[in-house]
Parts: structure tokens; sequence; C-alpha cells
């Protein structure tokens, strides 16, 4: 929950699609936001329009520096009660082929890098009130999906952590909790990514419907929401009975292959 005079908030990957969504719908209930990306320029421009104080820090995740910067910007602005671990990479492909370089990128951006960044802003959280550390995950994390191996193993890496490190301070001030879209239209999907997704008839989000839906998450004690009524159902029968998502995804497998960059 909010404190009364507003959230004090780091967001991660705020340039574009869902951080930036989740730094607009955010901001009318917030008294400081901290943002951070790798471009100045669209933070610039977001921050211009939010209407609430914000400091930028633009930089590498997995680079100390820029942890030291962002605890800096985050003790200027008087502390902070909610971090959000939105940065995020992907790259559909087949893992056989996929590059050592992209698999590396993607298990440091959506893995390791909150990790680091979490752990670097713990001290700070506890002296809040109340605060959060909500980290974005992914449907493909909790049901495995072809072509994004790779992708869906960090992701399933990031809600273990956030399972774990919930339970370890849960007799703390500071709440952790999980957060997972499923499809949504932002640059971080492909040509190759969105011609699937047309062709398999997926459904998706627009970045607005998800950070409407992060905002409601943050006012509810729930520790986990998964996007799409449909999704929370595969997922739930991922867990229950694999056998069948195997076979329903084995059918479309000749779409899916249709679409994997060569």
């Amino acid at each position: 929950m909010a404190a009364a005079q507003g959230y004090r908030a780091v967001i991660t990957g705020a340039g574009g699609g869902i951080g930036a969504a989740i730094a607009r719908a955010l901001a009318p209930r917030a008294a400081a936001l901290v943002l951070v990306g790798r471009r100045a320029e669209p933070l610039a421009a977001l921050a211009a329009g939010l209407g609430v104080p914000c400091r930028i820090v633009c930089g590498d995740l997995l680079d100390d520096r820029t942890l030291v910067e962002i605890e800096a910007a985050a003790r200027a602005a008087g502390g902070i009660d909610l971090l959000v671990n939105n940065a995020g990479v992907s790259d559909f492909h087949a893992f056989e082929t996929q590059s050592p370089a992209q698999i590396r990128a993607m298990l440091d951006t959506n893995l390791l890098a909150p990790m680091l960044l979490t752990r670097r802003l713990i001290p700070l959280l506890k002296e809040a009130q109340a605060a959060q550390i909500v980290n974005i995950g992914s449907v493909f994390g909790m049901l495995g999906f072809p072509g994004f191996a790779a992708y869906g193993a960090s992701k399933a890496g990031l809600a273990g952590f956030s399972q774990a490190l919930r339970r370890e301070l849960s007799d703390t001030s500071v709440a952790v909790r999980h957060f997972a879209p499923r499809a949504t239209r932002t640059p971080i999907n492909s040509t190759a990514v969105d011609a699937m997704n047309r062709e398999l008839r997926t459904a998706e989000d627009s970045p607005e419907a998800v950070a409407a839906a992060f905002m409601d998450f943050l006012g509810t004690r729930a520790w986990q929401r998964t996007l799409g009524g449909q999704e929370r159902f595969f997922v739930l029968v991922n867990k229950l009975l694999p056998g069948l998502p195997d076979g329903a995804i084995r059918k479309q497998l000749a779409v899916i292959r249709k679409h994997l960059p060569t």
C-alpha cells in the first residue's frame, strides 16, 4: 500500500513499453520516481509529462556504478517504498541455434540484474514503514513455450527468486511480489513474434492494460498475479497435468517453426 504521501518508487526499464506505462499509471499516486533505463532521451520525455518529481538514471544494471547511482537517487528522493524490477530483453529463436551471447544477455538482464539491484536496495527499503519489491515476470516463466527456452528460463528463475526472497523477508517490512503479464504489444517483440501471435490468435494486452492491472495488484495482498484467465488456467494445468499442455503445444509446432528465425 502507498504511504499517505504517495509511493517513492524505482522503476527499471522505464524508457518504453510496460515500464513507461507503469510510470504513467503510478505517477498520480507517487511522491517521487526514479526512472532507470539505458537511454536518457525517452526517460527525460517521460519524466517531463508525469507531473511528479523524477530522477533519471541511465546505465547498465550489471554495472555496479549504475547500482550505486540508483541507490543515491533513491536516497535523494527521500527513500523508497517500491522497487519495480521491470527491465528485460527477449530473443525468439530455436535454442539449438541461438547465440551464446543472446542466451547470456537474457539471463543477465532478466534474472541477474534484478537480483543485484534488489540486494543493493533492500537496506533502504527496510527503512520504510512498509515497502514492496515487485518483479515483473512472464507467463512463459511458468508455461514453457518453444522459441523461448532461454527467455522462459530467465523468467522462471525470477519467479523462484521472488518466492524465496518473499519467505526470507517475511518477518520484515518488505513484501516481495511477482507480477506476470501475458503477451503484450511492446517493442520487445520481434516482427516474427508478432506474425506468430497473429497466426496462433494469441491474446495480447496493451502496455496500458498491463499497467492498470499492475496498479490493481498493488492494492491487494496477493504475492503473485498472472494476467489472462486462459493463461492462468493453462499455468495451473501445466503444474498438475503437464502432459496436456505438451500435446496442445506440440500441435502448434509447425506454425511456431515457420516463424522461428533461421
